[in-house]
Order: structure tokens, then C-alpha cells, then sequence
């Protein structure tokens, strides 16, 4: 038996969370603050910022068991078998220290097939780790990076006080899915977060999956937010949601630029390319969800774009790449502090080989690993794009 002590989670508690939002079930973190989400219309976005990818609780405590109380939102797709569970991932004094999910919660059934949505409410549930050690330690809940979480409550079997600030770099990234973390195994094990840990930096992950769209409010959400480290991942969703044109593109991604150097105007910033994805080298957007094997598990991901309508100014990934490039090239004559990289030096041909995305859009557990590990040596290594401490 346990006498447990209940700790209201609180925003000194969190870390990689750009807002908390007191709910009727205790508090929601959320990694767009509420100003960028009430310029959002689009329940994608909604539904991704609210996923905390990169969010982790934080404290130093001699307890040997810790108790967290969530309210999850999970989704689950017509004709498909469930997902998984989300995972929480432990970390006691920077290493690995256990996995564990919360069991039911509210459910979102979505129909791929007729784009709509269905939420069914569903009960909380808790998640435990004990057999830790009663020394004094500093504690990671690395919550799950694809279910919306609502912290209920925190217990442990000894007080819990703030962990002192990290003394360590804050590297804040904004991509797509695939940064978000897609089909990673677990939160820390997405790239972002593979990278951070190699790389001895705290990380902010504004990955959103579907919503790397240029949005100036996500701009100004990184604008706004301390970083001494700035990553933006730019491409893959102008491609297959097909929103805009080359004459649009180029002064988008100036305007995105010159918002975040508002906030940050020396702070070492990283363009990246998009990764190698076949389905959209030379062929535009947009793509669409084929589910016609949805019932045994698979799910691929198809074009409707026309290569030849590149020469109407329809977007690939070569003709971003190519863009990025020149953009880059461009403003660094004036910002030294501005980088490139190609994404398909994270992932590229022989890459593809060897480990192909599944659905022919998003990377796999391994690749995810891969990729973490390959941006850890290009921009944190001594001679890396981002320097060493």
C-alpha cells in the first residue's frame, strides 16, 4: 500500500507545451497557444495541436510510484482494426524507465471513405509506474504524441517538487505528420525527440500533422516562443493538400521567415526540405487515402496530381526543394544565421530501398529512428548546421 499524494498538474509541471487549457476534467495542453487557435477553423489542425507530441511532464521526487489520471481522446477508423493504445513513455534521470497507456477514454470514429466524424465520450483512466528507486531523481511522463490528453490528476508515494530548468539548449521544430510523429513506436521515439535526446537539447515540437501550411498564426506561435535553436520542415503538406501555386509559395515562405526572425532575429534557424516521398517527386497533389484495404490493416495514400501540370505552376517536391533552395540561398546573404537542408539527406533513395514508407507518405518506427539520428549529426554535432553547446 501506497500513501499516495495528489499534485495538481500545473504549467510549471509541463514542458513542450505552448498553453494549458483548464478543462471540467483537469487541465489540456496544447502546442498552438489560444490566439493561433482561434484564427482555426480546420478540426485536422484542431485535432493535431492538441495531441501533445513533445509534451512531457517534469519533476524531482523520491517516490517509488508515480499514478497519472488522463482523460484520452483516441481515434479509430471505419473498417479498419483498432489502433493501438497511446503510449506514455517514463524517463528517470535522462534514461528510459518504462511504458505505460491509459485504457478508454473518449472515442473519435472517423469514415475515411465519407469524410466525417463521430465522438463517443468515454471514462478516464491511469497509468502507473512503480519499482523506483527512493533516491532523489528527476522524472519524464513523455505523454502519447497521437492522443489528446487531459491531465486529471498526479500521485505519488513521496512529495513532488519543480524540476530546476534544464541547462540545456531549447530547440524548437515545426513540420508535418511525419515530425509530429506518425507511426513512431512511442513519444520519445519520434524523430524530433530521437534527435533532441542525441543531441543534448530540449525540444519544442510543433509538428502538426496534415498543418505544416505556412499558417501566419503558426508563424507568429514561433515567433513568440523562446528558442535558442529553430527548425522549420516545409513542403509535404503544400504538395498533397495541393493549396497553393509556385507564385504564392515563394512569398509565403518569405513572410513565414520574416515573422519568425520578428521574434528571433540571430537565433540560428534551419530550412528543411522534404523528405523523399515517391508518390509526389514529380507529381502534384493532391493525394487522397485509399482504404480499399483498410479492413486487413493497410492503408495507402494516393495522387491525383498530373506531372505535366508542374508547368502551370502546380507544386511538387523537386519544384520545393528547388524553391527552398533559391529562397535560402537569397536570404542568408543578409542572415548568416540562416540554413538549408535537404530533407532526403534524413531520408532519401537508398533509404527508400531499404525501408519504404508503408503507406507511401509516412516513415516507419525504424525510419523515424533513422531519421532522429541522422539529424542529430548534421545540426548538433560539433561541425553541425546548429553548432555544440
Amino acid at each position: 500500500m501506497h500513501d499516495w499524494i495528489t499534485t495538481p498538474v500545473t504549467a510549471d509541471l509541463l514542458r513542450g507545451a505552448l498553453d494549458v487549457e483548464h478543462t471540467e476534467h483537469g487541465v489540456l495542453p496544447h502546442r498552438l497557444p489560444a490566439r493561433a487557435r482561434a484564427q482555426n477553423t480546420d478540426g485536422q489542425l484542431a485535432m493535431a495541436e492538441s495531441q501533445p507530441a513533445g509534451v512531457r511532464l517534469v519533476f524531482r521526487t523520491r517516490a517509488t510510484a508515480v499514478e497519472l489520471d488522463a482523460l484520452p481522446t483516441k481515434r479509430t477508423y471505419v473498417g479498419a482494426p483498432p489502433r493501438p493504445d497511446g503510449v506514455y513513455d517514463l524517463v528517470v534521470d535522462g534514461r528510459p524507465a518504462g511504458q505505460g497507456s491509459v485504457l478508454g477514454g473518449n472515442v473519435i470514429t472517423i469514415d475515411m471513405a465519407e469524410g466525417t466524424s463521430e465522438v463517443r465520450p468515454g471514462p478516464h483512466g491511469t497509468v502507473r509506474f512503480d519499482g523506483l528507486s527512493g533516491e532523489v531523481k528527476d522524472v519524464e511522463i513523455w505523454l502519447p504524441h497521437n492522443e489528446t490528453t487531459e491531465l486529471i490528476a498526479l500521485r505519488t508515494d513521496a512529495p513532488v517538487e519543480t524540476a530546476p530548468p534544464a541547462d540545456r539548449r531549447v530547440w524548437l521544430h515545426h513540420g508535418s505528420s511525419i515530425s509530429h510523429g506518425s507511426d513512431a513506436a512511442s513519444p520519445r521515439n519520434t524523430w524530433p525527440a530521437v534527435a533532441a535526446t542525441l543531441g543534448g537539447v530540449e525540444l519544442i515540437n510543433l509538428g502538426l500533422a496534415g498543418s505544416a501550411l505556412l499558417d501566419p498564426f503558426t508563424a507568429r506561435a514561433v515567433r513568440d516562443t523562446p528558442a535558442d535553436l529553430i527548425s522549420v520542415k516545409i513542403g509535404i503538406n503544400i504538395v498533397n493538400h495541393d493549396v497553393m501555386r509556385l507564385r504564392a509559395f515563394g512569398p509565403a515562405v518569405h513572410g513565414f521567415l520574416d515573422t519568425i526572425r520578428e521574434g528571433h532575429p540571430d537565433t540560428p534557424l534551419l530550412v528543411v526540405s522534404p523528405i523523399l516521398c515517391p508518390i509526389h517527386e514529380d507529381t502534384p497533389g493532391p493525394c487522397f487515402p485509399d482504404v480499399s484495404e483498410l479492413g486487413e490493416g493497410r492503408l495507402r495514400f494516393r495522387t491525383l496530381g498530373d506531372p505535366a501540370e508542374r508547368a502551370s505552376g502546380k507544386l511538387t517536391l523537386q519544384v520545393i526543394r528547388e524553391e527552398l533552395t533559391r529562397i535560402v540561398q537569397q536570404r542568408a546573404a543578409e542572415d548568416p544565421n540562416l540554413h538549408y537542408l535537404d530533407g532526403r539527406e534524413l531520408y532519401g533513395e537508398s533509404d527508400s530501398t531499404e525501408l519504404p514508407l508503408p503507406d507511401d507518405l509516412h516513415p516507419d518506427a525504424a525510419t523515424h529512428r533513422r531519421m532522429g539520428e541522422r539529424f542529430a549529426g548534421v545540426a548538433f554535432g560539433a561541425d553541425g548546421l546548429f553548432g555544440s553547446d
